[in-house]
């Protein structure tokens, strides 16, 4: 990555928009979803913006000087002209102050993501400047996958967290919010019943557990496949994305790990042949401990780990699931199907 995204909190801060006319007025659109002070700096000002000063939503400055970029979280340029743009860029940079030149990706601190906004709930999606019309395209995607609701629900979540930080046991939590995400209140919440959902979760915190959180562990078996991570099945994403602890073999790529959710625990076992012995009888026992305590872990192995671990009897005191891997057309040709593995890609 050329430019590593953040959010950037704007509440009480000033935003800088330098520019009277169309440009300016669509950046002041953007920042009007947020809770910025927004400033708009131009010796005159379109309909629209003159509508936003005169309703107190923004306030103007008709000089532009270093001095308009004090204190301000960003600056955008949208003069539509470039001498003039390049000269506000290098006021803000003297002070200091993250600036996007539109339409000037050579100029930018800073570049305007396509936005899906289902806020407290907010993606972002980003290509360096480079494919504004491909951003556009996914965020067009997205829209249709994440339902409106879903950020009313994060809020309510939001207000919650301190009573659930006071009734649920900091291990259950996780396990908690799953629930809620995941379970009966987010079914609820999705279908209009928000009432419903907020009693389920206020009565779940009453109880001091999730009706769900007292389930078995479960120990996920993870074919790796050809161990290229655009290869992994979706159900092998989700598992690593809701892993507590993942167990890798040492002889598998670690940029696997980049699908995994960054707080998991990680575990690099020792690579076949590497003279430690495997467990040939059962599975390691420190993988056992983590799924017979409730948590969930997976097993991500290579195909050799994975036919002999998927042979083993399933073991007592959690539920055991096995995910089978991709396995590429050129490394199957001189290999015997493992019994419920994928079928080669060919």
């Amino acid at each position: 990555m050329k430019a590593f995204p953040m959010f950037i909190r704007t509440t009480d801060r000033r935003v800088v928009i330098v520019g009277g006319g169309e440009q300016a007025a669509q950046k002041a659109r953007l920042m009007l979803k947020t809770d910025a002070q927004i400033v708009l700096v131009a010796p005159e000002l379109d309909e629209e913006l003159t509508a936003l000063v005169e309703e107190g939503r923004a306030t103007q400055e008709t000089t532009l000087s270093a001095a308009s970029f004090d204190a301000a979280a960003m600056a955008f340029i949208a003069t539509g002209c470039p001498g003039f743009d390049g000269a506000a860029q290098a006021l803000a940079r003297a002070a200091r102050c993250p600036v996007n030149v539109v339409d000037r990706p050579d100029l930018c601190d800073i570049t305007t993501p396509a936005i899906v906004d289902r806020d407290p709930i907010v993606v972002a999606i980003g290509s360096e400047g480079t494919s504004p019309i491909l951003t556009r395209e996914i965020k067009t995607q997205l829209e249709t996958l994440l339902p409106p609701r879903m950020g009313a629900l994060a809020a309510l979540a939001g207000r919650l967290r301190p009573a659930v930080a006071r009734a649920i046991p900091h291990h259950q939590r996780r396990a908690f919010w799953g629930w809620v995400f995941r379970g009966a209140p987010r079914a609820a919440w999705n279908r209009g019943a928000e009432r419903e959902a907020a009693t389920a979760i206020k009565q779940a915190l009453a109880e001091g557990r999730a009706p769900e959180t007292d389930r078995a562990g479960l120990l996920s078996l993870i074919d790796a496949g050809a161990g290229q991570s655009d290869l992994m099945t979706l159900r092998a994403v989700a598992r690593l994305q809701e892993a507590d602890v993942i167990f890798l073999s040492g002889d598998l790529p670690q940029d696997l790990l980049e699908l995994a959710r960054r707080d998991a625990e990680r575990v690099i076992l020792p690579a076949p042949g590497s003279g430690t012995a495997f467990p040939l009888d059962g599975f390691e026992p420190a993988l056992l401990a983590e799924a017979r305590a409730g948590r969930r872990v997976v097993r991500l192995s290579g195909a050799a780990d994975y036919a002999h671990l998927s042979c083993l009897p399933a073991p007592s005191g959690c539920d055991l699931e096995q995910i089978p891997g991709v396995v590429l057309a050129e490394a199957s040709d001189n290999q015997t199907r493992t019994p419920g593995r994928a079928a080669p890609l060919r």
